[in-house]
């Protein structure tokens, strides 16, 4: 078994293990970097009452806290399933370098995890989502956008 089939097979087993436990859907993920795990997680949205508390989420953070950095340069996330918008964003805004994964976003839409709506939400205008959303720029508000900019002590991300 080659290094990407082992640490698939992890995914898929905290996706077990999670979702027999009754911590959330069937959905694992691992954080590699050189080699070596440096973060698990597995779906926790019931047990925590999160809509946030995605595998490859958890996975992030921990690997995040356990780097010391909001980047994670180097690493491959490996994921039980194609990660949903809200988890490739995660995985874009850490700088993630790879991603596998084993069961596609179909096989998931097929148990009822269909993500195709978000993805299609996502590419509309503002204006035209199912969730109202309505831009009111008031006086003042670009004031902290600015004031970031201009501070040379910033740490960009």
């Amino acid at each position: 078994m080659n290094s990407d089939d082992l640490f698939l097979t992890r995914a898929i087993e905290l996706a077990r293990i999670g979702s027999e436990a009754g911590e959330g859907g069937p959905f694992g993920a691992v954080i590699v970097r050189e080699g070596q795990i440096i973060a698990e997680g597995w779906n926790r949205v019931i047990a925590s009452r999160d809509p946030t508390a995605h595998a490859e989420i958890g996975a992030i953070r921990t690997a995040c806290i356990q780097l010391g950095h909001f980047h994670l340069p180097g690493c491959t996330l490996y994921a039980s399933s194609e990660p949903c918008p809200m988890c490739l964003s995660a995985a874009y805004w850490a700088h993630i370098e790879r991603i596998v994964f084993a069961n596609s976003r179909a096989e998931a839409a097929a148990i009822g995890f269909c993500d195709d709506e978000l993805y299609c939400q996502l590419n509309r205008h503002f204006t035209e989502r199912s969730i109202i959303m309505e831009h009111r720029p008031l006086l003042g508000a670009l004031a902290p956008l600015q004031s970031w900019v201009s501070n040379p002590s910033r740490i960009a991300y």
